[in-house]
């Protein structure tokens, strides 16, 4: 089914469209696929002006050949040094160990056979949560390495940042930029870049047309993501079900991995065939509606 074969259809994602933030994860994707928004971000969080990105991919995956892969949400360059940027609404996603994780394969990747490690490139992974995740009450956290005794930098290149967008001081360009984080109309946003792309995806029928088959593209992605780890539990436990009752649990844990991320519901029926009535008994079973 296509944007417009389905008015009603049309009108409820409209209607979940017109909440969205720059915190939520898929909004987040479909702006800052623009270079622009990127180097906005870099420009104000690095407090470098000058700085602007040559490359930008939105939920790029990294590899892992004998582990857990990750995906960024953005995976950026500049002026020679490497960027992950995750927006996280919830603190679990934040964790201190997947600051390292992040850290460790994009340098896993960073470099190719016979090179030195002098050559690995200053890399930055930066969070920007929707609350006080690490708890000082600061509006933003720029972690580094140090030697104990005398204090000194251990400045090996891997840098890591937080940025607590609760603490939205309108008075400086940072918090200017994490209240543009909360808003939800182009209007009230400061920063004209970040304001006329979600006015595009918003106010535009071109936009909002995009911007429906991105999410379902990405949400078909996501489910498939889950149905396939799902599966792999069950292989792994050595559970010899039946194959209705694995495919009920396959489809339980597709769709309380999309609840999680703050899907809206008609998006997870749509891409995972299961009925907005289950969607919703499942998500109150677990407490997650």
């Amino acid at each position: 089914m296509t944007w417009s074969e389905n008015e009603e259809w049309r009108q409820r994602f409209l209607k979940v469209l017109a909440g969205f933030r720059l915190l939520d994860d898929d909004f987040m994707t479909a702006v800052f696929r623009s270079l622009a928004c990127v180097d906005l971000l870099l420009q104000i969080i690095l407090d470098k002006p000058q700085i602007r990105a040559t490359k930008a991919i939105v939920q790029d995956t990294l590899k892992n050949l004998q582990g857990r892969s990750v995906r960024l949400d953005i995976h950026a360059w500049a002026d020679g040094q490497e960027f992950d940027i995750e927006i996280q609404r919830g603190g679990r996603g934040a964790a201190k160990r997947r600051a390292r994780y992040n850290a460790s394969l994009i340098d896993a990747n960073a470099l190719h056979v016979g090179e030195d490690y002098n050559e690995l490139p200053e890399s930055y992974v930066i969070f920007i949560t929707e609350t006080d995740v690490l708890g000082e009450g600061l509006p933003i956290y720029i972690v580094r390495r140090t030697i104990e005794g005398s204090g000194k930098v251990f400045d090996d290149g891997s840098h890591i940042i937080y940025v607590n967008s609760a603490m939205a001081d309108e008075d400086t360009p940072l918090g200017r930029l994490m209240h543009d984080f909360h808003c939800t109309r182009p209007e009230d946003m400061y920063y004209d870049v970040l304001a006329e792309r979600m006015r595009y995806f918003k106010e535009t029928e071109e936009g909002a047309s995009a911007m429906c088959e991105a999410m379902e593209k990405l949400a078909r992605d996501f489910a498939g993501e889950l149905a396939k780890e799902a599966e792999a539990r069950g292989m792994e436990r050595g559970m010899e079900r039946g194959m209705e009752r694995g495919r009920e649990e396959r489809n339980i844990a597709v769709v309380l991995g999309m609840l999680k991320e703050k899907l809206p519901l008609e998006m997870i029926a749509r891409v995972s065939d299961i009925s907005l009535d289950k969607i919703r008994e499942i998500g109150r079973l677990h407490s997650l509606l």
